[in-house]
């Protein structure tokens, strides 16, 4: 039986050929490979600097550091993420505060974020995190606006959104990431995203001030610019408590040739979602896209009244779809840490029905053609 993912990499010559030429050079980490990726990742997303990291869960950690989260302080965050969105808050001894999802585009609600700041007196929150959802753009300048007025800072998870872009006010395009209105932005390498290093990820800010911190932060807190003394060309100090995030070279040499060809794979999986979305409508729910914005698509979720057997049905044909995610505030450590009674009512619906179908720029259209047909099957009974 043939086997269709929900996601996979898209791996050709041009990257074998790319890494094995890294692996044979000099420089296996800490090369020139790594600060080329960052300075054409940060050119892609249209941001003044990049970070690259070993993976994006180091990239949340380094970013919540930076801006200077500590035990005791809160942020708020969606429910419909991967764990590490929230963990990374929980790394410092912070508190996560969950607000709910817009039911349509699935995304944090803005609404219900304002409600929840307006019921704590002023300064109890620190920041957000909000989460482009499988590739759809949260509007980072209504959020802008938002922190700005209750003096908060802003994290963008963008792992599902590499190319992925809003209109704002001005009229301008605003790529996820590209600092404008979030204070970092992170993104994801992991095999299933848009651009596969095996593992790795990516920083984006505006802040030069951000950019040194995490710089810093990333390479265990040594450094070796402006010391009081320099005993020899050996010599470094460690001013800060900082970590071993680091990416490889034949990594970043992996990541540049992906960089390259994710604005077609994002057309191609546009492509895929028109028509998924042609042959879905007005049939099956599927995830709104507001004016103004271009989703890149990581994901590609539709809603069902019985989601399990869809699962199972589909998986018994070859076709690997897949849940995302599991309401973070109902995963068995989020309860046992006083969330089993988070009211998110839109966020737990959106989870009993919610279920990914393939998406990725090698998919055929022989084999989407065949998950539609097997998924109107189920549908139609």
């Amino acid at each position: 039986m043939r086997k269709i993912p929900y996601g996979r990499q898209n791996i050709d010559q041009n990257d074998i050929d790319a890494v094995l030429s890294t692996l044979k050079s000099d420089n296996l980490t800490q090369g020139p490979k790594v600060r080329e990726f960052e300075s054409k990742f940060a050119e892609y997303v249209g941001a003044n600097y990049a970070v690259a990291v070993n993976n994006a869960t180091s990239g949340l950690h380094l970013s919540v550091l930076a801006l200077n989260l500590s035990k005791g302080d809160r942020v708020i965050t969606t429910p419909i993420t991967f764990a590490a969105t929230a963990n990374c808050i929980r790394y410092v001894g912070a508190e996560v505060w969950f607000a709910d999802i817009d039911p349509n585009t699935y995304l944090l609600d803005i609404s219900s974020v304002k409600e929840l700041i307006e019921s704590k007196p002023e300064g109890f929150f620190k920041g957000i995190i909000p989460v482009d959802f499988a590739g759809l753009p949260v509007n980072m300048e209504d959020f802008r606006a938002l922190a700005d007025a209750n003096d908060l800072w802003i994290i963008e998870d963008a792992c599902h959104a590499p190319g992925g872009y809003f209109i704002d006010t001005k009229e301008d395009k605003n790529f996820c990431g590209n600092g404008n209105y979030a204070d970092v932005g992170v993104f994801s390498f992991h095999p299933v995203k848009h651009i596969a290093c095996g593992e790795g990820g990516m920083l984006t800010t505006n802040s030069k001030e951000l950019y040194d911190k995490l710089m810093l932060l990333r390479t265990h807190g040594i450094t070796k610019e402006n010391m009081e003394e320099n005993h020899g060309g050996w010599y470094y100090e460690m001013i800060e408590l900082g970590f071993n995030y680091r990416l490889t070279d034949f990594q970043s040499a992996l990541g540049i040739v992906q960089l390259a060809k994710n604005e077609k794979g994002v057309e191609r999986r546009n492509e895929i979602s028109l028509a998924y979305k042609k042959a879905f409508k007005g049939k099956i729910k599927f995830q709104d896209l507001p004016v103004g914005r271009y989703n890149a698509h990581h994901l590609f979720v539709i809603e069902v009244e019985n989601r399990k057997e869809l699962y199972d049905f589909l998986h018994s044909k070859g076709i690997l779809a897949q849940i995302h995610y599991v309401p973070v505030h109902t995963l068995p450590y989020y309860k046992n840490i006083g969330y089993a009674d988070a009211n998110l009512v839109y966020a737990e619906k959106y989870y009993s029905r919610c279920i990914s179908l393939p998406m990725y720029p090698t998919l055929s259209k022989e084999e989407q053609n065949f998950v539609i047909e097997q998924v109107k099957e189920f549908v139609n009974g």
